[in-house]
């Protein structure tokens, strides 16, 4: 199949499609959770679509959709879209990792695919909207390469306001040391590899960040954007157990959390 993208408009600020007959996909960065984190280069994508795909993750997860489906409301100007919603197969945890997630990212691929095939016209435009930035700490780009290899399709990807990006903004604070690196990871391998300079971690079900020094210090938000924002600051000792316990009570009151941190180690400069 003869590929669609050969310029870029620059008023839609989205690739044109040149080649009629192909299901083109749009992975949109919708930010953190605070629908006004949208780009312009989002909102003409949103524009854009026809069709949305999301991953229904259980009646515990159901206001992560519910969410994506305020944004469109709020920002689409014409009706004619619609939402499919794709059961999320689940991810086994008794395996080696990577192979519990490359399994799992090959279920997901099949949903997608067989979905695509029959939710899409050929000629249509289908979409994803992934939390944050689709570069960070997301499968959906991966998937969807898999996808492609099964299916005619093409697709583009605009870039949305991480939760790395939110959280400093509403702590207020750099993302790096004056000349130092920032490492970004997980719990499971900041337990692994340990603290130098500073870290942001992401996916930490652990609050792995108990496990340094007490003078160590730590920026810690959840469902950042949303109603239900949380923010802590200070030292591991001073607040590292109150954000344990805080996140502990917020997940078994949703049902779910999404929550990142920044770490830094005392010697890393002045507070």
């Amino acid at each position: 199949m003869v590929g669609a993208f050969n310029y870029v408009d620059p008023k839609r600020a989205v690739p044109v499609r040149q080649e009629a007959l192909v299901r083109h996909i749009h992975i949109i960065g919708i930010g953190a959770g605070d629908p006004d984190y949208l780009t312009v280069q989002a909102i003409e994508a949103l524009n854009d679509t026809q069709v949305f795909f999301a991953m229904d993750k259980g009646e515990s997860k159901n206001d992560l959709v519910a969410l994506r489906r305020e944004i469109c409301t709020r920002f689409i100007r014409a009706p004619g879209y619609r939402f499919v919603e794709l059961p999320d197969p689940k991810r086994l945890t008794d395996a080696d990792y990577r192979e519990a997630v490359s399994d799992w990212h090959a279920a997901r691929a099949r949903i997608w695919a067989s979905a695509i095939s029959a939710e899409l016209g050929l000629d249509e435009v289908g979409a994803f909207l992934a939390w944050g930035d689709p570069s960070l700490y997301d499968s959906t780009l991966r998937i969807l390469d898999d996808v492609a290899a099964d299916v005619g399709i093409t697709y583009d990807v605009i870039p949305g306001i991480s939760a790395m990006q939110a959280l400093t903004a509403r702590h207020r604070i750099p993302l790096n040391e004056v000349g130092e690196p920032v490492v970004i990871t997980t719990g499971r391998q900041l337990r692994t590899r340990g603290l130098c300079g500073s870290a942001v971690v992401m996916l930490d079900a652990d609050c792995s960040f108990q496990v340094f020094p007490a003078d160590t210090r730590i920026w810690w938000g959840a469902y950042l954007g949303t109603d239900d924002e949380l923010l802590i600051a200070g030292t591991i000792g001073e607040v590292g157990p109150r954000i344990a316990a805080l996140r502990a009570a917020a997940r078994a009151r949703c049902g779910w959390i999404m929550d990142i941190y920044l770490l830094r180690a005392a010697a890393a400069g002045p507070a």
